[in-house]
């Protein structure tokens, strides 16, 4: 799973993204996705390529 480039410590205020925007993706696969969704590389609730 790939939150993107979010405003943290880390990222800095120059990111595009919030922390909740970032932490979505996570919270869903955790909460609510399929459980046969593995083996997969989430961003936006979406499957992206590697």
């Amino acid at each position: 799973m790939c939150p993107g480039w979010v405003k943290t410590d880390m990222g800095g205020d120059a990111a595009p993204r919030s922390p909740s925007q970032g932490a979505d993706t996570a919270i869903w696969l955790a909460t609510e996705a399929s459980r046969n969704e593995t083996g997969k590389f989430w961003r936006d609730r979406s499957e992206i390529s590697y």
